[in-house]
């Protein structure tokens, strides 16, 4: 008789688990939408020429000037693919992806929310993260942001990118994005901490972020197609 008793206790307190869950997925996908209702209402202020190609730099500051709490700039930072500058669903599934530290060269892992599966391989080649400090409601947070080296002075910008976005001359434009050290901020590493191996295999063994993503990330930068192709590339190598 204990043993049943005991067992309904377990089951019990199972099923809240997965119903709080559940309800934090919901809260999360709700405010998500409002933050996403959010961005197309303020698309035109963001983007005056409406083209957001490889503007993910736009969105991370537009996120970070609406004194926001930690939780909300978060999902902020859910809705937009740093890599294309593509608007995502609330709700979508990050993939995990792993990027080197920039001051010490090591593996960070961390899920990365992408409008298509090739942003996940560029950003992984191309993008490095930093750990920066940030102040919301007067607490502070260590959090890993996505970064590139300064595009401002380079000849070949890609033409479908709006360049006066990010540059005042042959510099960045720190009115309207942000910048850590001289490198371009692109977004939010989410989750991020240290590789494990687990992690690694992981990301080794997925068909996409494993076996696509290893041909991608090997193939001449003129040959690369699909995603944002070369766009965001030039941009980033």
């Amino acid at each position: 008789m204990k043993v049943k008793i005991t067992n309904i206790i377990i089951a019990t307190i199972l099923l809240l688990s997965v119903n709080i869950k559940a309800d934090e997925k919901v809260e999360t996908v709700e405010i998500g939408e409002i933050y996403y209702e959010k961005l197309l209402t303020s698309w035109s202020s963001i983007f005056p020429d409406r083209n957001r190609n490889a503007a993910g730099p736009k969105f991370f500051n537009f996120a970070l000037k609406q004194s926001l709490i930690i939780d909300d700039f978060i999902e902020y930072n859910k809705l937009y693919c740093a890599v294309s500058g593509s608007l995502i669903d609330p709700g979508e599934t990050p993939d995990l992806v792993k990027i080197y530290e920039e001051e010490t060269n090591r593996l960070i892992c961390g899920e990365y929310y992408k409008c298509c599966l090739p942003c996940s391989c560029d950003l992984m080649k191309y993008a490095k993260t930093r750990k920066v400090n940030f102040t919301f409601d007067e607490i502070d947070f260590e959090l890993n942001v996505l970064t590139i080296k300064d595009p401002c002075q380079k000849e070949n910008f890609p033409i479908q990118v709006n360049r006066n976005y990010f540059c005042k001359e042959n510099k960045l434009d720190k009115d309207q994005v942000f910048t850590v050290d001289g490198d371009l901020v692109i977004g939010l590493l989410h989750n991020a901490a240290e590789c494990t191996d687990k992690q690694i295999m992981s990301i080794a063994s997925n068909e996409m972020t494993g076996r696509y993503c290893e041909f991608r990330n090997n193939q001449p930068i003129d040959e690369v197609k699909g995603g944002m192709g070369d766009i965001f590339i030039q941009m980033a190598n």
